[in-house]
């Protein structure tokens, strides 16, 4: 009330309420002056209770008297304008809650004056409604004062006012019980004192109730007087009251408090004492009345039923038994009766309609039906109530089809012709002409012998909504529209059927669970719920009993009356929508009594069902044996009579189906309507979702069911399922589109039916089992003359329930799989064949898979018993069953492989029985098995099945069906081989364990224990029995399955040879390996050299292996190369074997032969094997070793080590850590001795040796097809030396090398075949090593290295290496010669004007860039090694010399002009260093013939004959020249400083070579050459300063060196002069002509030579100048200034180069100055 009492509200209701008064002083200011003044004193009141007081609201109230008395004395007034105004402000004050108890009063008493007066009747009504809702101020008299008023008013003559009193009076009523429930909410927790009630007064004491309560008491009480035509005890001063309204004033009560009826016991009182006789006797008139019987008969006139009263009694009976059932048990008996009676035939049909909405009304409340059942049903002597309520709902509905003709046609409704009656159904024309249009109704409706009843839709399913029960305001009976009262009937028992069971199997459900929470059941849960309630009915408790009781009570009361409407509206129903409610409450019921057990009631629900499914009369023999004893008798139920209606058969249906009968000879077709097919679902239901509790209906379900297959036509699919197929033979089955969008939905529910066979017991499932096996044998029997499509029904049904029975599947297993086995697999109709196989498989796959308990894994036997089957598959001989059992053993791998166990035998079985001969599909699929096996499987299986795969896989492999299974298998021994590695402890502990076991039975049994490779322990022979099979695989004669056999033989020894025992691998070696080597090496001698066309069918062959003896080349070095990776990785292993040399030998022997052999496939890969068993690192030797654990030498390894413990180690590394693991599992190994080691190398230095020599011999002969050695053979060849020398080198002779330098050099001057020759040579313009060249340099560097490390014995070879890389050095000017072989040399051919594809079989290299390599070679050698005692005997340097003249000489007739300049600046190192340990030794002579070869070898380049070419550059010029520099700067610095050491005659010519160079010639004509020559102005610079320089700067030692250089400036000078002398001349004489271009150049060459020499002559000492030679230089003046007159520009400033100089000649020079300068 917030609003109410804010400030603001209370501001304004005072405003207000001075307003009225205002208003209400002025309008009675003339007429009525009391009022005016009691007005203007109730103004001051407010104003002084406003100023005074804080809480306005309560004083109002307390004041409330007074301030309403100014408007009830303006009511009384009865002015109407004043009248409304008082109201209005009396309104306003009452819903402020501001008036007291006695103002109240007064309040009523004005309005009960105004009543009386008829003055504003409406205002009235609202006035006490505002007073009596807004607060409770109003009690006792004056509440029933107030309720008076609204009673009268409520009979005024005036419609509206009698409406709206009529409302008011019942909101009135509702006020005061609402405040009842207040009160009692107000006091619920105070404890009441139980006040003494005196004994059976017939008035209750009211004296104990609470006010309120006390007022509706009293009202009620009242009420009921009233409607009993009775005087009212409270209510004084009632005029008149109808019945009617009276009744609906109780029922609302009734109905809206029935809290305040169960809560006080007065109140229950009144219902009983009062309310319960009352409609009892309103009724009697309903219950006298008989339509039609004569009135003459009776003594006194019935009274005719009043349907006002009648409806309204009903709706009380309805509020009464809904919620005072529990206080009213015996009257409720009576009014049930009552009810059931108002249906018979003999009353008007408004009051069977309104009693059928009532009966609808209780049938929506199960628990209710419930109570009546527990209450009069179950008590001896009582009325059976539910009974009869269901049975005359059945008498009922057949009473509206079975119409008398008799009666009143008033009441009646007119059956046959049009009815408008209620609007609801449309006008018809005669019924019985209905439905013959192809079955097409118009309405949904319910026709039986001709009586054509509509389907209304009347309320929605599970609410009771009545039409009839509403209809308050009619007061004559309403026509009830045709079709109405069944459809209600109808919408009973279906909700009577859902309400009861659900109710029921919610309660069963709920014992259940109590069932097994309370007794730990051992019965697993999927046991129907009957055998549970069976088991545990020793400690169920009383209740429970009590409940089973009821339900069965209510169940038998019902199922007959039930069973009998519902059958005869099935066969009445046109309708889809109602057929289904139908068939899913006969389904509902089914099931309720076969979960409670009631056989013979759940039978004949399914047989209702099953007829309904097949066509009418169908020959089916099961049915019509089992329905006779039900439908003769009718059961007779208190009188009542209930038949059983046999179906009419001309139901007006579609038809949606024609198909044949199942027959063997069928006759004509059968018809199947959608009713039949709508019924077909529902048995489907029924059997799939109460399978359990079908017990022994089943017989009659399945004989329906198979027939309803066959006619529709379905076939079985995958794992039994039956899909709509086309029947084979001729259109004999005809479907609707209708149909067939159905049938998938059916033929899914028949697969769920049989899954719901897993809840059967053991027993009823053997019945199951053999009635299918029964069917099965009599479609077989048809199946076998024919080729007739057979019935697979049964075959599938089999699978079916197999499958979904596997978690007990051995109780069915031997006669299902001995079924399908024996009989239908073997049958010779290949569908019922393939199906029989279809069927076994499924099973098989889906036992496996089964979660059983235990499981497999730990039930060996149930495992072996599942599996038998299908290995006796194998023993049938058609194929398509063979594919089967495959295909079958492809799914269980895949999907139960790893749980296989003791199984896998017989698994691995099957495959192994393929044959070559099967057919490649079989043997596709088998493979496809084992391939499953080895990705999948290995680590599942028991161990000792290791082997059966192995030889399975092998099988495989040399199957010559199919070349790529072979190969796959291949690859499946690899796969399985990684898998023995992975596992191998695991393994080995799991067959050692097997294998003490055997030996223990043959020790027992006094046999030897046989089996391959016996001594080796269990795991070595299964690897053996690997490799074996490989080994055989390596030799097929297909070159693919040998190339893949042979690579996975050496990645698997390779890569698990670890895990074999120490003693096995000597079997490995000479079994296995050498064995193998030596059936290739035979094969590939005698290999057939045909060309092969193609590769079988469309496979183009490479020309690299186009005939089988290059395929089995290709083999042989497979082969080779993975034998000498083993030798190689697993050294550490074999050598401790006893015969590892004599294996090594062999071995050696191999590569030999192939590297011989004449193929350069094999050859090249021999030696790469060769290369491979070389690179071994001997293991650590004892001597080396620290005295420390050997981890200490692995200490990376530590960890892993300790790891592995002392057991095999399974690191897949071959590391030192894996070695010392393996050896750590027995003694160590014996190491052998070094020597032994050694011999192994020279063993295969000799084979190395060998293979040099004969390959490397130049051919005798040359013919067109000797085979030369390639290119890349030679280069491994030779690479293999520096590997080989490393262990042999400490016994490497000089015999050997002379060996190996016969070897290097046939090897570099073996040529190139030309087609190769692209490949292989270098283009010209990059001067490149061929790889053979490399290694030829690197072999000899090897060796270099070695000695410069070695002992001083080891130095005498130094000039060996010399002479050998001397030699190639020459092959830059003289290639080497092979045999008699004609080559084109392509060195020769300068600057690439060759065709590399010339004729020429053979092309020899390049050799510049090689022999050039060499040279550096040499150099660095030399370097290093000039003083060896060795090198300076053996006159290495002498040789150098010698072998650099050829080129030098040549010069720029060299193959490459690279040549002869890095010859120069060879030289030049090799001189700067050689020249200081000639001139140590010069004592010795051993230089002595040195120096006269390097004075020639000067000469010899310094003044070269061959000519430059003649697009050499000048900067080319200009850089050759400065080369020549050079080697003069080496002559001024490294020999002239030192000649006292060297010899005179060779410091003799090279005075001569520099005056030479300085000079040019002395001949007056020049040839074109000459001047060229005399071009190199730098050189002869450098020549005359040397000379100078040792002319003047040395102190002379000997007279000799003296005169050479003063002969020199002589000869010089002199030169010059007449050079000078002649130029000038010619110049003259020329005249205008310029002289020729040489004699210009001469004269410049001869100034700049003077100028030179004036500057050479300034720096020299001027004491080592003779004076002679000054007079000379002087003398040249006056020739040098006649030359002034020239006219060349060029000769001009060259002259005044040359005479600037002669100014320091102007005065003599002073005694101090020295070099001319001052």
């Amino acid at each position: 009330m917030s609003g109410t009492s804010s400030p603001e509200a209370v501001k304004k209701l005072l405003e207000n309420t001075q307003g009225d008064l205002r208003g209400l002083s002025l309008e009675c200011r003339k007429k009525f002056p009391p009022v005016k003044e009691a007005a203007e004193s109730g103004i001051i009141k407010v104003k002084t209770i406003a100023a005074r007081n804080t809480d306005i609201l309560a004083a109002l109230k307390e004041n409330s008297s007074e301030v309403v008395q100014p408007f009830l004395m303006g009511c009384g007034t009865k002015e109407p304008k004043i009248t409304q105004l008082c109201l209005a402000a009396i309104q306003r004050l009452m819903s402020h809650e501001v008036v007291s108890e006695a103002a109240a009063g007064n309040i009523i008493n004005m309005l009960w004056q105004l009543m009386e007066n008829s003055l504003e009747e409406l205002k009235l009504l609202q006035t006490v409604l505002v007073l009596l809702t807004t607060n409770t101020v109003v009690h006792d008299d004056a509440l029933s004062k107030a309720i008076v008023l609204c009673f009268r008013l409520h009979f005024t003559k005036d419609n509206i006012t009698n409406n709206t009193a009529a409302a008011t009076v019942r909101q009135v009523v509702t006020v005061v019980f609402e405040r009842v429930v207040f009160e009692d909410e107000r006091y619920k927790d105070v404890i009441e004192q139980p006040v003494p009630v005196p004994g059976n007064s017939n008035r209750r004491s009211v004296s104990t109730l609470k006010p309120c309560a006390k007022d509706a008491y009293m009202l009620f009480q009242d009420l009921c007087q009233l409607v009993n035509a009775d005087a009212p005890y409270w209510l004084v001063g009632m005029t008149e009251m109808t019945r009617t309204f009276g009744l609906e004033l109780l029922e609302s009560v009734l109905n809206d408090f029935p809290q305040v009826f169960l809560q006080h016991q007065e109140f229950s009182f009144l219902l009983k004492e009062r309310v319960c006789p009352l409609v009892i006797k309103l009724f009697s008139p309903n219950i006298k009345f008989r339509q039609g019987s004569s009135t003459s008969s009776s003594p006194a006139p019935v009274e005719k039923p009043y349907f006002p009263i009648c409806m309204r009694l009903l709706r009380v009976v309805s509020v009464l038994i809904k919620q005072f059932y529990s206080l009213l048990v015996t009257e409720c008996e009576i009014f049930l009766s009552l009810l059931v009676k108002f249906l018979d035939a003999d009353k008007p049909q408004w009051l069977r309609a309104v009693a059928v909405e009532s009966i609808h009304r209780l049938c929506v409340q199960p628990q209710l039906l419930r109570s009546f059942c527990q209450s009069y049903d179950m008590k001896p002597h009582s009325t059976k109530v539910f009974r009869d309520i269901v049975n005359a709902l059945g008498s009922f509905i057949q009473s509206l089809f079975l119409v008398p003709s008799t009666g009143n046609t008033s009441t009646t409704v007119n059956q046959t012709g049009s009815n408008t009656s209620g609007g609801t159904a449309s006008s018809q024309t005669n019924p019985g002409m209905l439905g013959m249009g192809g079955g097409v109704t118009v309405l949904p409706a319910f026709e039986y012998r001709g009586t054509w009843i509509p389907i209304l839709t009347v309320t929605i399913q599970g609410s009771a909504k009545a039409t009839y029960l509403e209809m308050l305001d009619k007061v004559e009976p309403p026509t009830i529209p045709e079709g109405y009262a069944m459809s209600v009937a109808f919408h009973c028992l279906l909700d009577l059927v859902r309400g009861i069971t659900t109710m029921i199997e919610g309660e069963l459900g709920q014992a259940g669970t109590d069932n097994q929470t309370m007794t730990e059941a051992t019965s697993s849960p999927t046991q129907s719920s009957e055998q549970q309630d069976l088991q545990s009915v020793s400690d169920q408790t009383d209740k429970e009993l009590v409940n089973r009781a009821v339900w069965e009570e209510m169940v038998n009361a019902c199922w007959c009356g039930l069973l009998a409407a519902l059958s005869l509206l099935l066969d009445a129903s046109t309708d889809e929508a109602a057929t289904e409610n139908i068939l899913k409450a006969e389904l509902t019921m089914a099931a309720l009594c076969g979960k409670l057990g009631l056989v013979t009631s759940r039978d004949a629900f399914i047989t209702a069902i099953c007829k309904g499914s097949l066509p009418p009369h169908y020959a089916l023999t099961v049915l019509n044996s089992t329905t006779t004893t039900l439908s003769s008798k009718s059961y007779s139920i208190q009188g009542q009579n209930v038949q059983m209606i046999s179906p009419s058969s001309e139901s007006h249906q579609q038809v949606v189906a024609v198909g044949q009968p199942l027959a063997l000879q069928p006759q004509g077709t059968v018809m199947l309507t959608s009713k039949n097919i709508q019924c077909m679902r529902t048995l489907l239901n029924l059997a799939h979702c109460h399978g359990a509790v079908l017990g022994t209906s089943w017989q009659l379900v399945l004989a329906t069911l198979q027939h309803l297959v066959w006619i529709l036509g379905l076939k079985p699919g995958v794992g039994g399922a039956l899909k709509p197929g086309r029947a084979v033979e001729g259109p004999s089955t005809v479907l609707t589109t209708a149909v067939m969008t159905d049938l998938p939905v059916i033929s899914n529910i028949l697969s769920r039916l049989f899954e719901s066979s897993q809840y059967l017991d053991d027993v009823s499932l053997h019945h199951l089992i053999n009635a299918l096996c029964s069917l099965s044998l009599e479609a077989m029997e048809m199946a076998y003359g024919n080729n007739k499509e057979p019935s697979l029904f049964a075959v599938a049904k089999l699978l079916e329930t197999g499958l979904v029975n596997m978690h007990r599947i051995e109780i069915l297993w031997r006669p299902l799989t001995g079924h399908l086995l024996e009989k239908v697999c073997q049958h010779p109709n290949s569908r019922m064949r393939e199906w029989g196989a279809e069927a076994l498989t499924s099973l098989i796959k889906a036992g496996l898979t089964f979660n059983h308990d235990p499981p497999l894994s730990q039930n060996q036997r149930l495992q072996l018993l599942l599996l038998n089957p299908l290995k006796e598959l194998s023993n049938i001989i058609h194929p398509d069953i063979r594919l089967k059992q495959l295909e079958c053993v492809l799914q269980i791998l895949q999907s139960q492989g790893d749980s296989l166990g003791p199984g896998w035998p017989l698994v691995l079985g099957v495959m192994g029985a393929i044959r070559s001969d099967q057919g490649e599909s079989l043997i596709r699929t088998a493979f496809q098995c084992l391939q499953l096996v080895v990705t999948d499987f290995l680590p599942t299986m028991p161990c000792t099945c290791l082997q059966i795969v192995v030889e399975v896989a092998g099988s495989f492999g040399l199957h010559n069906q199919e070349l790529n299974i072979s190969l796959t298998s291949i690859g499946l021994l690899w796969n399985i081989s990684d898998y023995f590695f992975q596992r191998g402890e695991t393994i080995e502990k799991e067959l050692n364990k097997e294998e003490a076991v055997l030996q223990k039975q043959a020790e027992e049994k006094g046999v030897l224990l046989n089996r391959p490779f016996h001594p080796a322990p269990p795991f070595d022979c299964l690897w053996l029995c690997l490799y074996a099979k490989l080994g055989e695989l390596c030799v097929d004669p297909r070159p693919a399955v040998r190339k893949s056999a042979g690579q996975t033989l050496f990645s698997t020894i390779g890569a698990h040879g670890t895990l074999l025992q120490h003693s096995t691998w000597h079997t490995v070696i000479w079994k296995v390996l050498f064995h193998l080597l030596d059936r290739v090496r035979e094969s590939s001698t005698t290999a057939d050299k045909e060309k092969i066309e193609s590769g079988g069918g469309n496979i183009l062959i490479h020309h690299s292996r186009d005939t089988a003896e290059k395929q089995w080349a290709e083999t042989w070095v497979l082969t080779l190369a993975g034998v000498a990776r083993i030798f190689n990785t697993r050294r550490y292993l074999l050598q401790p074997l006893g015969d590892f040399s004599k294996a090594w030998d062999v071995l050696l022997d191999h590569i030999q032969s192939a590297a011989l052999s004449k193929n350069n496939e094999v050859s090249l890969a021999a030696l790469k094997s060769f290369q491979e068993i070389l690179q071994i690192v001997s293991p650590v030797r004892d001597s080396e070793k620290p005295d420390t654990p050997p981890a200490i030498n692995v200490p990376a390894l530590l960890g892993a080590m300790t790891a592995t413990g002392l057991g095999r180690s399974f690191m897949r590394t071959d590391s030192i850590g894996e070695r010392i693991g393996r050896y750590n599992e027995s003694e160590p190994p014996i190491i052998t001795d070094e020597i032994e080691d050694l011999n192994l190398w020279w063993a295969a230095w000799n084979t190395w040796y060998r293979i040099g020599s004969e390959s490397t011999k130049p051919p005798i002969t040359c013919e067109k097809l000797t085979f030369i050695p390639s290119q890349p053979f030679l280069t491994a060849l030779i690479q293999i030396f520096p590997a080989l020398y490393q262990h042999i080198k400490t016994g490497f002779s000089m015999d050997d090398l002379q060996k190996l330098g016969v070897i290097l050099h046939g090897a570099v001057s073996v040529p190139i075949s030309s087609d190769a020759s692209p490949f292989i040579l270098p283009s010209y313009t990059e001067a490149v090593l061929t790889s053979l060249q490399e290694a030829v340099l690197t072999a000899l560097d090897v060796l270099q290295k070695a000695i410069c490390v070695g002992s001083e014995n080891m130095q005498i070879m130094y000039p060996a290496i010399f002479d050998q890389l001397l030699a190639f050095v020459e092959f830059s000017c003289k290639p080497p010669q092979y045999g008699q072989l004609e080559m084109k040399h392509i060195a020769n051919a300068k600057y690439n004007q060759i065709q590399l594809f010339a004729p020429a079989e053979w092309v020899a290299l390049n050799y510049v860039p090689f022999a050039e390599r060499s040279l550096e070679v040499v150099v660095d050698l030399y370097q290093k090694t000039a003083c060896h005692k060795a090198v300076v005997n053996e006159k290495v340097l002498q040789n150098i010399i010698k072998t650099q003249r050829i080129p030098l000489s040549l010069k720029y007739a060299c193959p490459s002009e690279s040549t002869w300049k890095l010859a120069v600046s060879s030289l030049l190192k090799v001189l700067s260093i050689g020249l200081p340990v000639a001139r140590q030794h010069a004592s010795s002579g051993k230089f002595d013939s040195m120096w006269p070869e390097l004075a020639s070898t000067f000469e010899d380049f310094l003044f070269t004959k061959s000519i430059p070419p003649d697009n050499l550059s000048i900067q080319e010029f200009q850089r050759n020249e400065s080369i020549d520099v050079e080697v003069v700067q080496l002559i001024s610095t490294e020999i002239l400083p030192y000649a006292n050491f060297i010899p005179k005659e060779f410091v003799g010519q090279i005075m001569t070579m520099l005056n030479k160079g300085s000079i040019h010639s002395q001949s007056s004509s020049f040839t074109e050459a000459e001047i060229d020559i005399r071009m190199r102005e730098e050189f002869s610079k450098m020549c005359f300063e040397t000379l100078l320089q040792f002319s003047f700067s040395n102190k002379v030692t000997t007279p000799q060196e003296g005169y050479i250089s003063r002969m020199a400036l002589s000869v010089l000078l002199k030169r010059s002069q007449d050079v000078l002398h002649r130029y000038i001349e010619d110049e003259r004489l020329s005249g205008k002509c310029p002289l020729p271009r040489q004699q210009v150049t001469e004269i410049i060459f001869v100034l700049k030579a003077v100028s030179t020499l004036i500057d050479s002559l300034k720096k020299t000492q001027p004491e080592n100048v003779d004076a002679n030679t000054w007079a000379q230089v002087i003398a040249l003046y006056p020739t040098l200034v006649e030359c002034i007159t020239c006219s060349s520009s060029e000769v001009c400033s060259a002259l005044k180069e040359a005479l600037v100089p002669f100014k320091d000649f102007m005065h003599p020079p002073a005694p101090k100055v020295q070099n001319g300068e001052s």
